[in-house]
C-alpha cells in the first residue's frame, strides 16, 4: 500500500522542483526526504527519480502517480470537511493568508464577523504575496488565501488548488494634479485607454517591485499602449505610490483598494478599463469545510458596495 504521506512529498516536488525546496517547505531535513522518496519507490516497485548529478527528475511513472497523489489528497479534503461538519462548533485554528490591501481593506472586519458566530475558531493571518499562495496551501502553511490577478496577468490554474471570485475591483492612472494630459482628464472608455497611458508616456512610472503581478501588470499594459514605462521608484504599498504621485515624483496604476481616505488635491486619478480580480483559493477538496466556508461568509457579508463581481478578462 502508498503511503499518503510519501505521495505528498512526492507531489511536492514535482511542483517544487527540487528535494531542497520540499525539505525546507514541509520542514524536513534534505535526506528524511530522500530517504522518503526512496521508500516510495520501493513500494511503488518502479524507479520513480532520475538522478543527474545533484539534481533528479520524475520519470514518468511518477508523473502518473502524481496525477493519483492529487486525487488522493483532494479525496482526504473532503473527508476532513465531513468530519469538520458533523462535530458541533467550529474550533481550532483557521490559517489565512491575505495580500497587504485586502488585509488592511477588508479582513479585519471579517474577522469580526467570525467572531461573532464562531467564537471558537481562531484565525491566524499571513500577509502572503498571491505569487507564494500555492505553495504555502499545497504545503499546508495555509488553509485559504486571498488572491489576484489582473487583466493582462492572469493567474494559470495550480494543481491541487481551487479558487472562487470574491469581486473586482476598478483601476486607476494616478498622476500629480497638475501633470494631467488633457487625453488623461476624464474617465474613459477601453478603446480610449491607450492613449491615456501613451499621455504619460515620458512621465517618470512608479510601480510594484519586479516579480509581483502588479508590476508585470503595469509594465504589459504600457507595452499594449506602444511604449515601455520609464521606471523611477518601485514600491509595493499604494498609499506611498500615492504619495510619491503627489509629491510629483510620477505616475503610477493603482487598484480601487488602494486609493483610501479622503481625496488627495495633489492626485489625479482616471478610470482605466483595467480590473484586479479577487479570488478565494483553498486545497482542492477543501472547498466545504466548514471553517473555510465561514470565513469566505464572512467576507462577503464585509464586501462595500461599490466592489462589483469579477468579470470576465478583457
Amino acid at each position: 500500500m502508498l503511503d499518503v504521506r510519501r505521495l505528498r512529498l512526492l507531489r511536492e516536488l514535482a511542483r517544487r522542483g527540487t528535494i531542497a525546496a520540499v525539505a525546507e517547505a514541509l520542514a524536513y531535513s534534505p535526506s528524511a526526504v530522500s530517504q522518503q522518496l526512496a521508500v516510495l519507490e520501493r513500494e511503488a516497485g518502479l524507479p520513480l527519480l532520475e538522478r543527474t548529478g545533484r539534481r533528479v527528475r520524475l520519470t514518468p511513472a511518477a508523473q502518473n502517480l502524481v496525477g493519483h497523489a492529487e486525487a488522493v489528497l483532494e479525496r482526504l479534503e473532503r473527508a476532513d470537511a465531513d468530519l469538520a461538519e458533523a462535530r458541533s462548533g467550529l474550533t481550532g485554528v483557521l490559517r489565512v493568508g491575505a495580500f497587504p490591501t485586502a488585509t488592511r481593506a477588508l479582513v479585519p472586519a471579517a474577522l469580526v464577523q467570525l467572531a461573532r458566530r464562531h467564537p471558537a475558531l481562531e484565525p491566524m493571518v499571513h500577509e502572503t504575496d498571491p505569487a507564494a499562495v500555492a505553495h504555502a496551501l499545497r504545503g499546508g502553511e495555509l488553509d485559504v488565501a486571498l488572491v489576484h490577478e489582473y487583466d493582462f496577468v492572469p493567474a494559470p490554474p495550480e494543481p491541487g488548488l481551487t479558487t472562487r471570485p470574491l469581486y473586482g475591483e476598478a483601476m486607476y492612472l494616478a498622476a500629480p494634479a497638475e501633470a494631467v494630459h488633457p487625453a488623461a482628464a476624464e474617465a474613459v472608455p477601453g478603446s480610449e485607454q491607450g492613449a491615456v497611458l501613451r499621455a504619460h508616456r515620458d512621465a517618470p512610472w512608479i510601480t510594484a517591485t519586479p516579480g509581483t503581478l502588479c508590476h508585470t501588470m503595469t509594465l504589459r499594459a504600457c507595452q499594449a499602449a506602444g511604449f515601455t514605462p520609464r521606471v523611477r521608484h518601485r514600491v509595493d504599498e499604494f498609499a506611498t505610490v500615492l504619495a510619491l504621485v503627489a509629491a510629483g515624483q510620477g505616475v503610477a496604476v493603482v487598484p480601487q483598494l488602494g486609493v483610501t481616505g479622503p481625496p488627495d488635491p495633489g492626485v489625479s486619478l482616471t478610470r482605466l478599463h483595467l480590473e484586479r480580480r479577487t479570488n478565494t483559493a483553498f486545497r482542492s477538496g477543501a472547498g466545504a469545510h466548514p471553517a473555510v466556508a465561514a470565513f469566505t461568509a464572512a467576507l462577503q457579508a464585509v464586501l462595500p458596495p461599490d466592489l462589483a463581481a469579477p468579470c470576465a478578462q478583457a
